[in-house]
């Protein structure tokens, strides 16, 4: 049987337009736990087009989750449900591609939506304002930081933002059949200027001392400098980058050998470099540093458990598969509203950029074991602006033959 997702979303403008937010919770049908939470600042932006990137942002996170799930979508947003039901054209230019988006995340089939007051949607207009708060703050919005939860949970007298209170306050209600496919708007049937896409370009950084042994090396353990031949790649890199002159922007993972990396590269191009936490590798764990050979003989159940399934963590309290999906999906949207319509240079780890092509090309978490992935190798996806995405390179090495 599937599982039953509610996906609650909100946006909102200081000015409308103005600086805006999104906010978005994924709860439990059933129990109603709170599964993730996503919220961003924007910009200066509509409330409509925040609340649209609230709803493409919740099911994402649905989706990353489970991909296969059944959605029953909650917004006090009547344009954006009766749009997305089908009742309404969507006739504004700024709505058709994020429209577009929302819809291929999952089939008609399996998602419904449901208009709510917006008393019954406070978890994700809080989420949403504290977005806004941290931008005009000057920063993003961070899970660590988010009260919301904790808020709502005790405005229900739930009183520690237990999944009980949480679900208590947002007065989750019983699952209830989704409704019947509908036709597509008529909005969505004309073709629209998509415009020049956005490019991220993915360099995996060079090699450490621990990639050549192919140890589970994350953000969990050790942060390795690159080793000399690491070093040599980084500039290999930087010099068939340089050479192709495309790359209007540098941002990279946190990690030592990411930032190395990708200094080597900016350095040849003139770039500043930007870092993106959310391009920061997998946390393994307790497997941080060992082979798959030793991780296989001490750890062999929870290895077969991390294999069969995405949601599955490593030994020790490390991230499953599922967890870093969120989490570099929210960091590839963030990317895609501030360098829209240019080719940006991510640099980054195996984990991040397969995790990356798989969502652009719609597959299965197991894909993620089918891919091979080189040290400084370079792939390359383009994002256009109805949602689509294109694969336009994995795994190109040929800069360091």
């Amino acid at each position: 049987m599937a599982n039953r997702f509610i996906v609650e979303a909100d946006g909102g403008s200081r000015g409308n337009p103005g600086p805006a937010g999104y906010g978005a919770v994924v709860l439990d049908a059933a129990s109603g736990e709170v599964l993730a939470e996503a919220a961003e600042y924007i910009g200066t932006a509509t409330n409509n087009v925040a609340e649209y990137k609230g709803l493409i942002a919740g099911l994402e996170a649905a989706g990353a989750i489970d991909p296969d799930a059944e959605i029953q979508v909650r917004m006090d947003s009547k344009l954006v449900v009766e749009q997305m039901s089908g009742r309404w054209k969507i006739k504004h230019p700024d709505m058709k591609p994020l429209a577009a988006r929302a819809q291929r995340l999952f089939p008609a089939g399996r998602v419904a939506y449901q208009w709510i007051p917006r008393e019954k949607n406070k978890y994700a207009d809080r989420l949403a304002n504290e977005a806004m708060d941290a931008g005009k703050a000057g920063r993003q919005w961070e899970p660590g930081r988010s009260s919301a939860g904790l808020a709502v949970a005790a405005s229900a007298g739930g009183g520690g933002g237990s999944a009980t209170g949480v679900a208590a306050a947002l007065e989750v209600p019983a699952a209830e059949p989704l409704a019947e496919p509908k036709a597509a708007p008529v909005g969505w049937a004309a073709p629209a200027d998509l415009g020049a896409p956005t490019t991220f370009v993915l360099l995996r950084h060079g090699e450490t001392a621990l990639t050549p042994q192919k140890r589970f090396s994350g953000s969990g353990g050790t942060d390795p400098e690159l080793a000399a031949p690491g070093r040599r790649q980084a500039e290999a890199a930087a010099a068939a980058l340089a050479a192709r002159g495309t790359i209007q922007a540098v941002v990279t993972s946190p990690m030592r050998r990411c930032r190395e990396t990708a200094e080597a590269v900016a350095t040849r191009l003139g770039l500043d470099v930007r870092v993106e936490e959310g391009l920061r590798e997998a946390d393994f764990g307790a497997w941080e540093g060992l082979t798959f050979a030793e991780v296989r003989e001490r750890f062999p159940e929870d290895l077969d458990a991390w294999l069969a399934s995405s949601k599955a963590a490593p030994t020790g309290g490390g991230e499953s598969f599922a967890t870093v999906a969120r989490r570099v999906a929210v960091a590839r949207d963030k990317l895609l509203a501030r360098y829209a319509g240019r080719t940006v240079l991510l640099v980054t780890h195996v984990t991040p950029v397969k995790t990356l092509v798989r969502l652009a090309l719609g597959a299965p978490p197991e894909s993620l074991f089918r891919m091979e992935l080189s040290a400084a190798s370079l792939s390359a996806v383009a994002y256009y602006a109805d949602g689509n995405a294109s694969l336009r390179l994995l795994n190109d090495t040929s800069h360091l033959r």
